[in-house]
């Protein structure tokens, strides 16, 4: 991508029918995402905002060139955790600034900028592999884009996997930072991955830290309301997984191409 472009694609067309869809999508991840960044203590991925301008443009071109520079570094000592990390903080930046507002004013990934939160999901990957003991504020930064890349996934296993990789994300920021916030962001990642036991266990871990009543009961109706929408997405799933099956004995794979968050376009939805 040039750093000058004036211009970046939409990662979603939310106009005609797809748009109807999105819109409710958007009002179930509202519910998930919207608490979690309430309840989280430290940053995430810095919103995911750009908006696009001269500033912005020379501020991706400056990351651009540190990126760069890290991915050389990183050739001459591949096992080199540190390097990892700071490579991986530059793409989710570089993401961040990459994000464009929707017609609506929310702000939504493009081609790029989800392209930069894919080459961050690597390099945490590699980053994991390296290190036996994985920074927790990274973690935090990586189980909310994980998350991103699940609803803009393109296809069933690609969701699933984000899904996984981010629960599995926000279990260590929650394991070396157990609070209220990490805890019950925990439980509602895991909703997603549908091992609602292991959602229920962190629950009851986040529960020990709401000091009143009151707190406890809100934090168990938005557990609720997002198990109704991870049971809703898990139906979903089921479902495409079926059709995922049958269109392979049809031999036509392209039908399973389909994400149950609803996000994902694929090549036939990007908007120009």
């Amino acid at each position: 991508m040039a750093s000058g472009d004036k211009e970046h694609r939409m990662l979603f067309d939310i106009r005609g029918r797809r748009g109807n869809v999105v819109k409710v999508i958007y009002a179930i991840l509202a519910v998930l995402m919207g608490l979690s960044l309430l309840l989280l203590a430290g940053p995430g991925i810095g919103g995911l905002g750009g908006g696009g301008g001269a500033n912005n443009d020379e501020a991706v071109s400056r990351l651009e060139d540190r990126i760069v520079k890290f991915e050389r570094e990183l050739a001459k000592e591949p096992q080199n955790a540190d390097l990892m990390v700071a490579l991986t903080r530059n793409h989710l930046s570089t993401a961040n600034l990459l994000a464009e507002p929707s017609p609506t004013g929310e702000l939504l990934p493009t081609v790029e900028s989800r392209g930069q939160l894919e080459k961050a999901s690597g390099t945490w990957s590699e980053y994991l592999k390296a290190t036996d003991e994985p920074s927790a504020g990274v973690a935090q930064q990586m189980s909310q884009a994980l998350f991103v890349l699940a609803q803009t996934s393109r296809g069933l296993s690609e969701a699933n996997n984000n899904i996984v990789a981010a629960a599995e994300a926000q279990k260590l920021v929650a394991d070396q930072r157990p609070s209220l916030g990490s805890r019950s962001t925990q439980a509602l990642y895991t909703l997603y991955t549908f091992d609602y036991k292991a959602a229920e266990q962190a629950l009851a871990q986040a529960m020990k830290f709401a000091n009143t009543k009151t707190e406890r009961k809100s934090l168990q109706e938005q557990y609720d309301e997002v198990e109704k929408r991870a049971k809703e997405f898990q139906k979903e799933f089921k479902e495409s997984k079926k059709l995922e099956k049958q269109a392979g004995a049809a031999g036509n794979p392209q039908e399973s191409l389909q994400n149950p968050l609803g996000l994902g376009s694929g090549s036939g939805g990007l908007a120009e």
